[in-house]
């Protein structure tokens, strides 16, 4: 199946630009916030900065457990009414943040951002899955990823020239602005996939269903096992890497391009994976993304502990963030597709299962492996090599339809 007869599509050029720019409030609201992390840190916590890492996964957490909800949400009420509703908490919690005078206020501020951040993510997610499916669906989400990846090319940039103009409250000011521009969009442009005969009445018993057919369908389940442990890997990076390019490296002035560099390079994993994913089938290619993931850990690793001098260690890092990064744009979207494959007919509760579960997941696993940091990325590379190594056995126990 290629495109649902029962719901129109936009021209699949726009769909995919408006999916990855709806998908992309996630990425703007945590990578443009990187650069003021020094600042947010001296305003909010001078007396601990590694605390200051929490206003990352804060968001985080908040659209984990906001995700939960909002497909079924979206099943019932329909996709647009849900992104319109989150838009609005998001708004609003980015008007606390903006406000916020101590980092209490503030995580509380970036949970309700993360709460309503859930709506826009569920709805992309769930809208592609109402058109698309299989490998047509990993085609698709292919493409989303590559422009999804360049927006944190370009956000910490901006994020460095609005604290630089202004100063790190107006970022949240950005944030209004993104999120309203998407959604006018979608508002404007974007039919409701969902149509009424169609929709589910919301129960807390469907999804509790839904959450135990998910978690009995061993797919699905190795699906969200796996993404769970690619996200921690990704939001331990994403907490330390401004203080590590800083701190340890001297970069901070540079930050923003540094970051902008491995994004835009990162990218072109959607574009490698497009092209690869009909040939090889996606879980080749997800093992092969571990496997070389766990190769360029060991290496950052073993520079590390010899005592390499900076002038090496610092590449070697860079490469490794990028290689992080890479590994997820071919591995996140093959994921979803095959957790996703056989829930056609609860493509909004699964999609709350899966990223929900994955998400909170990775965030409690991140954490700690955040706080570890000690100036140095040992802790978060030996986290990334014992997560990597994890997934890549789960990923060789997907099996194909009709094995057992």
């Amino acid at each position: 199946m290629n495109v649902s007869p029962k719901a129109r599509a936009l021209p699949q050029t726009e769909f995919i630009a408006l999916m990855a720019m709806v998908s992309a409030t996630v990425a703007f609201s945590i990578d443009a916030m990187l650069p003021a992390l020094p600042e947010m840190a001296a305003a909010l916590s001078p007396d601990d900065f590694n605390r200051v890492q929490l206003i990352i996964t804060s968001f985080i957490l908040g659209l984990g457990v906001g995700t939960f909800f909002t497909g079924p949400l979206s099943d019932a009420f329909g996709r647009k009414p849900v992104m319109v509703g989150g838009t609005i908490i998001y708004m609003l919690g980015s008007a606390a943040a903006w406000q916020a005078q101590t980092l209490e206020v503030m995580l509380a501020a970036r949970v309700l951002q993360g709460l309503g951040a859930a709506g826009p993510r569920v709805v992309a997610m769930a809208l592609i899955r109402d058109l698309y499916a299989g490998p047509q669906m990993a085609r698709i989400l292919s493409f989303v990823m590559i422009i999804f990846t360049l927006v944190p090319a370009i956000a910490p940039t901006m994020g460095h020239y609005i604290v630089t103009a202004f100063d790190w409250h107006a970022i949240f000011v950005a944030c209004i602005l993104f999120s309203f521009i998407t959604t006018t969009w979608l508002l404007i442009r974007q039919p409701e996939t969902l149509r009424p005969e169609n929709r589910r009445p919301l129960s807390g018993g469907a999804l509790w269903r839904a959450l135990i057919e998910m978690f009995t369908h061993p797919t699905a389940r190795l699906s969200i096992l796996i993404q769970t442990l690619t996200f921690a890997m990704l939001y331990s990076i994403l907490s330390s890497t401004q203080p590590i390019f800083d701190l340890t490296y001297g970069q901070g002035d540079n930050f923003h391009l540094w970051f902008g560099g491995i994004a835009v390079v990162a990218s072109s994993s959607g574009f490698l994976n497009a092209r690869l994913v009909v040939r090889l089938g996606m879980r080749a290619i997800i093992k092969a993304m571990y496997t070389a993931q766990i190769f360029m850990t060991l290496l950052l690793i073993a520079v590390l502990v010899t005592g390499t001098p900076d002038h090496i260690a610092f590449p070697v890092y860079v490469l490794w963030v990028l290689s992080n990064f890479f590994q997820a744009g071919l591995s996140i979207g093959n994921l979803n597709a095959l957790g996703m494959e056989e829930m056609g007919h609860m493509a909004g509760l699964a999609a709350s299962v899966l990223t929900s579960v994955a998400t909170v997941g990775g965030v409690l696993i991140a954490v700690p492996i955040a706080l570890l940091f000690d100036g140095t990325p040992l802790p978060a590379a030996i986290g990334s090599l014992v997560l990597a190594s994890i997934a890549l056995w789960l990923t060789t126990q997907i099996k194909r339809p009709g094995e057992t």
